[in-house]
Formats: structure tokens, C-alpha cells, sequence
């Protein structure tokens, strides 16, 4: 009688230690979905490298936070610091742009510090492409790609983003770049949400090699977010 307890007190500790093992292989696409909540998002910084092929050079950082719909993202608010004296940010929410900072301070008018715009989009070429808070988009590269571990590695064509990704469609981008392929990989916590995107792609415009990578890590995933709109009195649809 005494075995059959020691055996099963043996089995349940044993149990309870396969736990953390099973929360590692929790699938990545409905751990992001439990996150997804109004008035929740996830905090992000990005690392942008240049290279023309010779020389590589750090091109700027970026912080910012995603602010989640049920679906994916409602809004967003980055920084760009190109230097200690140059710096972007943009605010989007739904489908107006807010943005401020860099050739904006000396086309605007008197006393304003942003331009509104219709159509939220990525900031710029130099953007991670990749917007792991979508669930059609995080599904796509997971299938794409290879998994190993705790990680995902593959490529996907712009063209193939651009069906996906609401994130990089509305940057609406030409369609000379479709075929450019972007290297992916992506890092998952124990989890399954994902920590880090790594991304690369190469272009050559008018025979200069542009070799364009970007380290994202997110934090946070499903805090408390709230982004709104600057100072009405401060924002403008104008230029001088």
C-alpha cells in the first residue's frame, strides 16, 4: 500500500513538472490572440543597420507600442532617433497619421508640431515590415517558415506580405519591389509570444546596394495601452 502512494505521489510530482514544458509548445498564434484586447498592446524597440555591400553603418533606433483591437492593431506611436538631434514620431490611429519631427519642424506653420493625414502606415522603409501583433500575418510566416526550437526562420516575398499584412499594405508600396524577398526570424518566449523579429533585405537603387536589417524585441505583450491624438491646437493639415 505504501509503494502504491510512493508511486503515485512520484507520478503526480512528475506531472506538474511537465507543465512549463507544455506552456513552451503553446501554438504562437492563439497565445497572441489572448492578448488581444481593447485598451491592451505590447511595447516595442527596433535596431535599423545600413549597408551598401563595403561599409555598414547603424542607421537609427525606434521605440514604440501597438495598441490592440480584437483583432490586431488599432493604433501604434513609434520614435525614430536618428541622432541625438534628429528625431521622427509618428501616431497613428484607425486610418489618421499624426507626425512630427525631422524636415516637418521647418515646413509647418508657426506654433505647429504636427501633420495629420488620412491613412495609417508604417513610418518608413527603414520600419520593421514584419507586425508580429497580426494574427493572418504571424500564421503566414510560422507556415513559411522552418521551426526549430523556440524559433522560426524563413523569407517571404513583398508581394506576399502586402496579402497578409495590413500593417505593410498600408504603406501602399509600389509594385517594382514585389519580388524583393525579406529573411525573417522570429524568437518565442516560453509563452509562445513572440520576444524578437529579426529581418533583412537587400534592394539596389540606381546601382547602389541598400542591405537593410532590423532587430525588433517586444515586451510587455497585453499591459495596459493608451494612445491618443496630439493637442488639437497643435496640429495641422498645412504646409507654410
Amino acid at each position: 500500500m505504501k509503494k502504491t502512494i510512493a508511486l503515485a505521489a512520484a507520478c503526480g510530482a512528475l506531472m506538474l513538472a511537465t507543465v512549463p514544458a507544455q506552456a513552451a509548445t503553446k501554438d504562437p498564434v492563439s497565445a497572441l490572440k489572448s492578448t488581444l484586447a481593447p485598451g491592451h498592446g505590447v511595447r516595442f524597440t527596433d535596431t535599423v543597420t545600413w549597408s551598401d555591400g563595403t561599409n555598414t553603418q547603424g542607421a537609427r533606433d525606434s521605440k514604440g507600442t501597438f495598441q490592440f483591437s480584437k483583432k490586431g492593431v488599432a493604433a501604434f506611436d513609434i520614435t525614430m532617433n536618428y541622432s541625438a538631434d534628429a528625431k521622427e514620431r509618428v501616431i497613428s490611429i484607425g486610418k489618421t497619421g499624426y507626425y512630427s519631427g525631422g524636415v516637418l519642424d521647418r515646413v509647418l506653420p508657426e506654433g505647429k508640431t504636427w501633420f495629420k493625414s488620412t491613412g495609417g502606415a508604417i513610418p518608413d522603409s527603414w520600419a520593421q515590415f514584419l507586425n508580429p501583433a497580426e494574427p493572418k500575418t504571424l500564421a503566414s510566416l510560422i507556415k513559411k517558415g522552418t521551426t526549430k526550437g523556440k524559433s522560426v526562420t524563413g523569407s517571404i516575398t513583398v508581394k506576399e506580405l502586402k496579402a497578409v499584412s495590413d500593417w505593410f499594405g498600408a504603406a501602399k508600396t509600389g509594385t517594382e519591389n514585389d519580388n524583393v524577398k525579406i529573411a525573417y526570424t522570429l524568437t518565442f518566449s516560453s509563452a509562445g509570444l513572440v520576444s524578437r523579429v529579426q529581418t533583412s533585405y537587400t534592394l539596389s537603387e540606381n546601382g547602389t546596394l541598400n542591405e537593410v536589417s532590423v532587430d525588433s524585441r517586444y515586451t510587455g505583450w497585453g499591459s495596459k495601452a493608451s494612445i491618443k491624438a496630439p493637442d488639437p491646437s497643435k496640429v495641422t493639415t498645412k504646409f507654410r
